[in-house]
């Protein structure tokens, strides 16, 4: 299968196609590591490449197809995030810390996919543990963004996006704490969701904030999303926090509705500021008016918490890392330090090493907030105001079925350019945050490009568990418009 037949297919249509034989599991997966081995040094998306998991994985789902095994995801290639475990395979986290620690299990979803014949091609690259939005915290390298390899791809799950972006893989997953999976969708022009907090084991996942952290996909469309999630979905005895909700059928096979009359889309003001982008402003106003031309009936609603949240956020996140990271001491697994000290220095001198200045950063954020006489200052006073947050949401799907806003106040910014401005890179995911901090669902799709040709993202956010509306709206915006067709050229 030649690089161009296999970048115009969709997760579906793989998944079809090796189904009915048209094509091969072994076939796709050449094609999906020659455009890895061919892109992925101009990109930088992948920390490690699985070409022989992939081909074994390849050669098992042929094997099963020719039985007779319906397999949902037969063929389909997919790229991990690095902070998902897989047995056997070093997960890094993209940190120093976790350089060469090679998980002993292999974290649900990952293996929900594997069972439904997904072909893991690799690792991705990451803001160290999941700690920024640009990809440029990794410890290893920053990932380029596919429109424009000066620009960064966002983050934390640049790698993931990149891929995608670049048709290396057709599905690939990431974890979104802050908007981790949607904001770098939005700046390299894929789709990108983010599941309600619950509907996707966490288990496997490297933990950086767990009352906010969902695993997600990337895709080129919606309706490769759904099914992904489907696979994914479902209650996990080894995640408590893990939903009991079923699965509903109708996202193995979702259809993109040819008409939204009955739906109503809110419109809040407080995402709709100064500051962003006047392309980008635009771009969401038009598909405002595209999904009137659709049906849906636009409506006004007021989230007004909404300028709390970055705050809330960066206590709450940070409170939880904090207690998360904990574990990595020099002790049990991961780095340590060569030098010859006693047990304290031992503990302080590999964590210095091993965690970059953004971890760092936070570790010691989280710690303030979580110390005694300032808890309640602080940590416990987020919560309250997170509570207020996700009770905008609920009046607020009162009087709609979902919200519509930018995903990203600004396109792909330079590498380099907020580096030295922690708190401009904060504001990267001020339309994201609210969406973690309520639990609910939220997708990125693309809306348009820049008058430069970079990426515009639209999100679109549901009440928790709504999922099948939530991507059928997103899959009728997708039905009226191509946006969602174009791709980088990396000639």
């Amino acid at each position: 299968m030649d690089s161009k037949h296999y970048a115009s297919l969709t997760a579906t249509q793989i998944a079809d196609g090796v189904r009915k034989k048209s094509f091969s599991a072994r076939e796709i997966t050449d094609a999906a590591l020659a455009q890895a081995h061919a892109l992925d040094p101009k990109l930088k998306a992948f920390v490690t490449l699985l070409d022989d998991r992939a081909r074994a994985a390849a050669k098992a789902a042929d094997e099963a197809v020719a039985a007779g095994k319906n397999l949902k995801l037969a063929g389909v290639p997919v790229a991990l995030k690095d902070n998902l475990c897989v047995t056997g395979t070093r997960t890094t986290c993209s940190s120093k810390i976790l350089e060469n620690y090679v998980p002993p299990y292999t974290a649900t979803a990952v293996q929900r996919i594997l069972d439904e014949g997904g072909i893991p091609i690799g690792k991705t690259n990451l803001d160290e543990f999941a700690m920024g939005s640009s990809t440029e915290n990794s410890a290893f390298f920053t990932t380029r963004n596919p429109w424009d390899t000066e620009r960064v791809p966002g983050g934390s799950s640049g790698g993931s996006a990149a891929a995608v972006a670049a048709r290396i893989a057709p599905l690939a997953l990431g974890s979104d704490t802050g908007g981790s999976i949607r904001q770098p969708a939005a700046l390299c022009g894929v789709t990108g969701f983010k599941p309600t907090y619950g509907r996707i084991s966490r288990y496997g996942l490297i933990a950086f904030a767990s009352s906010l952290d969902q695993i997600g996909p990337f895709s080129r469309t919606a309706i490769d999303a759904a099914l992904i999630t489907a696979v994914m979905g479902g209650k996990d005895p080894q995640d408590a926090t893990s939903a009991t909700r079923p699965i509903e059928s109708e996202l193995f096979n979702l259809q993109a509705p040819a008409s939204l009359k009955g739906i109503r889309l809110g419109i809040p003001k407080e995402y709709f500021i100064a500051g962003t982008d006047p392309e980008v402003d635009k771009a969401i106003r038009a598909a405002i008016e595209t999904y009137r031309g659709l049906g849906a009936e636009l409506v006004d609603v007021s989230l007004p918490n909404t300028e709390h949240a970055v705050s809330v956020y960066y206590i709450v996140a940070t409170a939880e890392a904090s207690s998360n990271l904990a574990r990595f001491d020099g002790v049990h697994y991961g780095h340590r330090t060569s030098e010859k000290v006693g047990l304290v220095d031992l503990y302080s001198k590999s964590r210095a090493e091993g965690f970059g200045p953004e971890v760092k950063r936070r570790i010691m954020l989280g710690t303030y907030a979580l110390s005694s006489g300032y808890y309640d200052a602080y940590y416990l006073k987020a919560q309250k105001v997170r509570s207020l947050i996700r009770n905008d949401f609920t009046e607020a799907f009162k009087k709609c079925d979902a919200i519509i806003c930018p995903t990203s106040p600004t396109p792909a910014f330079k590498i380099g350019e907020k580096s030295a401005d922690p708190l401009s890179m904060y504001l990267s995911d001020i339309f994201t945050i609210s969406a973690n901090l309520a639990a609910i669902p939220g997708i990125s799709i693309p809306c348009g490009q820049t008058s430069s040709g970079l990426p515009i993202g639209l999100q679109l956010m549901g009440e928790i568990f709504d999922e099948v509306r939530l991507l059928k709206i997103a899959a009728a915006f997708q039905a009226a418009t191509k946006f969602h067709e174009a791709a980088p050229n990396l000639a």
